[in-house]
């Protein structure tokens, strides 16, 4: 991240969060501080919780390992699935659960290159997280809209130039490939 864009973000925490410094800390150091947990995937033992349980609303998406249960989203057993079935203008699905799955099935890989980007760029996804459910959820809200801003803000990036094009580890997008909410209806 740019110092503009450090500027930007710490800024809006400021002014739309109500971040602001304390005695000891000022609001840079503060978000220096979490920075740095997100990127080098520093531990903190302090903040270790037990899992809180899933808001019931939502759902967990779910592959056909997975038993068909409330709050598990798996695909119909016996119908097409994968992207590649899909393909061609004679495709299309024919009935309701092949249409269920071919959503499932797109949905899916949208959350899997979305993680891809973010294991990419933030090294406290690389690895499991021992933190409550709680804060995984926050990190990776957080993790996501810092993606976002560092897109938009940044118009250079000074990092990816000595990375080899075929090395996997390291994830980059342009600002048009921003990460959007997912919202599933009962439609």
């Amino acid at each position: 991240m740019d110092r503009r864009t450090f500027i930007i973000l710490c800024h809006l925490l400021q002014t739309v969060s109500g971040l602001s410094s304390t005695e000891i800390v000022d609001v840079e150091e503060m978000v220096t501080m979490f920075l740095h947990v997100l990127a080098h995937e520093v531990k903190n033992r302090v903040i270790q919780r037990e899992l809180v349980q899933s808001v019931t609303r939502y759902y967990y998406l779910c592959d056909v390992g997975y038993p068909n249960l409330e709050g598990f989203l798996v695909p119909y057993r016996g119908q097409r699935y994968h992207l590649q079935e899909w393909h061609g203008a004679g495709n299309a699905p024919t009935n309701a659960n092949e249409y269920f799955n071919m959503m499932h099935s797109l949905t899916r890989n949208v959350i899997k290159c979305t993680f891809g980007v973010l294991k990419g760029r933030w090294a406290i996804l690389r690895e499991k997280s021992y933190y409550s459910l709680q804060s995984q959820c926050r990190t990776i809200l957080a993790c996501c809209l810092l993606h976002n801003l560092i897109n938009r803000e940044t118009t250079y990036c000074d990092d990816v130039d000595d990375v080899d094009e075929g090395d996997s580890r390291y994830a980059t997008t342009t600002a048009s490939e921003d990460i959007h909410y997912i919202e599933m209806t009962n439609e």
